[in-house]
Parts: structure tokens; sequence; C-alpha cells
């Protein structure tokens, strides 16, 4: 695509997306607006249908996206560094005997044919966990969006047998050439935007774009003991680089839901029981639950309420640097609300043994 070209067209405003769009909202826009405008669909819109497709060629490729927001930033007496006022016309490239490419030194900002590695861009999801695997540790799998060569075309955009078409005007190069003495201007064919051809019957179910989107599963290893709110990094799992260039990275955003009578605090897991007062005052056995197996938890005679007991090594697992951790058991003194003749007493007999004062002066 020609520099001028980009500094003309506004392809955010093309597709009606703002200019910080992901690309998930590109590619849904773009789809929308090609199925309104296709050519055989909708007779006439010929070259609306270009537009977009042209748009979505820059915005949906993150490497020319990049490019093409520098170049609309810089404007266009970015371009041959101010020759002719500001810039060949048509995203000429200037070539000069023993000085090199100007393109080579503004590093391939305006989309010559020597492409850069790029980093491919990360992605963030989210995985939701239930309370036991949060604490356990578990491996499972996130879907994320992908973007893969249409099978039905196999990436050439165009409908099968319908094959491509090699633009008369540049014979496939996708340039033109006008030498001119000590200069050898290149620009970027119009007749097709600089891909050498077109296709004569688009595909059906891309819409000529070669591209299609789908999911991916990657299995995320969840440590035990992760908590809600903790982000997960797998390097490289992101999205594909381009030109050769490394793959960006995959953070997982986890999210554990609450389990009932459970908590936790850092490697511990919390709990709580009731007791009597009476089983208080003279000691008990109680069933405590736990994430697994329940346990037996003898409690002292002359509990507190209040008072949190340790069942060891029944918090979360041990892992790495740290250290298997505890259940942490509460006791809750449930006093009765009611008493009747004899229970009141009773209790009144109680009091007089322990010399407490129950008339309330």
């Amino acid at each position: 695509m020609a520099e001028r070209e980009w500094f003309d067209k506004d392809y955010y405003k093309v597709l009606g997306v703002s200019a910080t769009a992901t690309e998930k909202e590109i590619t849904r826009a773009y789809r929308k607006l090609a199925k309104e405008h296709h050519p055989d669909t909708n007779p006439g819109s010929e070259e609306r249908f270009k537009e977009i497709t042209a748009a979505n060629d820059v915005l949906g490729d993150p490497a020319k996206r990049k490019e093409y927001d520098e170049v609309r930033r810089l404007g266009p007496a970015a371009s041959g560094f101010g020759f002719n006022g500001g810039g060949a016309p048509g995203g000429t490239t200037f070539r000069t005997e023993g000085f090199g490419d100007f393109g080579d030194l503004l590093g391939g900002l305006f989309g010559g044919r020597r492409q850069r590695a790029q980093r491919g861009n990360d992605i963030e999801t989210a995985l939701n966990l239930n309370f036991t695997d949060a604490v356990a540790g578990v491996t499972a799998a996130v879907s994320i969006p992908t973007d893969d060569p249409c099978r039905t075309c196999g990436g050439s955009g165009a409908a099968p047998g319908a094959g491509f078409a090699t633009c008369e005007r540049c014979q496939g190069r996708g340039v033109l050439n006008d030498d001119q003495g000590p200069f050898s201007l290149s620009s970027v064919c119009p007749n097709c935007q600089g891909r050498g051809g077109k296709v004569v019957t688009p595909c059906g179910d891309c819409h000529g774009t070669g591209r299609a989107l789908s999911s991916r599963k990657v299995n995320v290893r969840i440590p035990a003991g992760v908590e809600d709110g903790q982000r997960i990094r797998l390097k490289g799992k992101g999205a594909p680089g381009q030109n050769g260039g490394p793959a960006g990275d995959l953070f997982v955003d986890i999210r554990v839901a609450p389990l009932a009578n459970f908590g936790r605090r850092g490697r511990h897991v919390t709990t709580t029981v009731s007791i009597s007062v009476v089983h208080a005052m003279l000691g008990t056995n109680v069933d405590v639950p736990t994430l697994g197996d329940p346990v037996t938890l003898k409690i002292p005679a002359g509990t507190q309420p209040g008072t949190t007991m340790r069942v060891r090594g029944r918090g979360v697992p041990a892992s790495g640097k740290h250290a298997e951790g505890d259940l942490l058991v509460t006791v809750n003194v449930t006093v009765p609300k009611k008493l009747n003749k004899e229970q009141k007493a009773a209790t009144e007999k109680l009091a007089a043994a322990l010399h407490e004062d129950v008339s309330g002066e």
C-alpha cells in the first residue's frame, strides 16, 4: 500500500472502529461490512468492498497496523525526507547511486519490501476455578482466539477453482519502476495495490481475506494455592510473530469461586465449627469437614469462644519453595436463647457452684 494513500485514507473510519480497537473488534467490523457490501450479493458495491478489504489488510495485520499508525502520526512530511515539498506523490521511494535506499534509513517504516521480524501480540484470558482445584492445583485448558488460514481456500482468498489473475500492469511484481538517470523511482502498483494480482472470485467463507477466526486450546498448569485475582504468564503462548518474529505471551487471570464454610489465609485453609457451651466447658470430640476426608478434632475442656485450632497438613499442598499449609478451625460456642424451668434451675445451681452472681444487681 502506497504511503500517500495511508496519509489520505483513515482506515479506522472505513471500518467504523476507533483507533484503539482490538484485533477482535476490527475483524468483527470487517466481516460485517464485507458481508453487506460483497459484490456477489450487492452488485455495484465493488469499490466499497475494495476499500473495506484494503482497510482490513492493514489494520488486520499487527505489523502493518503499527507502521500505518506511525505513518499517520508523523504525517506526509515524513515521506522522502521532504523532497518536493513533502514527499513524492504516489508512494514513491527514492534510490540514488552510492546512497542506498531512503526506505532503509527509515527502517522500513513505509512498508518497503524488506519486512522486519515482529513479536506477536500478548493475549489475555480468564480462567474460572472452583475453590478445591485452586487449593490443590490443576491443569486446565483455556481457549484463545487465533487467526488461521481459511480452510476453504487454503489462505489464497479465492473461491475453489477460481484462481488468481496476475496484474497486467506490474506483471505480478507489485511495484512499478521508473529509471530517471541517477534516480530509480519505485512505487506501489496502483492497479493491484502491491499484491501482484487479484482474486478472480473471492472465497465465500472468508470474503477474499484468506483468513478465518478460530480458537486453539492451551493447557495451563495451575500451581497449588493459586489465589483469586492472580495472573499467570505463559511465555510464547500468545499470538504468533510476524516475519519470523517470536510469539507473544499468554496471560491468564485466575478467578476462584468461593466455597461455603471455607476460606483462605495464605497457604492455610480456614473453617468454623460450632459447639454448645456445655461442650466448651467439659470438652468433646467433633467431626470437622475438610477439602478431603473429614477429621475428628478434640476440643479440650474450657475452650473459649473464638479459639482457633490447627489440623496439620490439611491446607494447601507443599509446592516449590512453599511448605504445606494447615486447616485452621475456629471454634464458635453457641448459647441457648431460651431455658425451660428445669434448665434454668440447673444453670442457677451451676452458677452458685461457680460462685457466680446471677441476681443482676
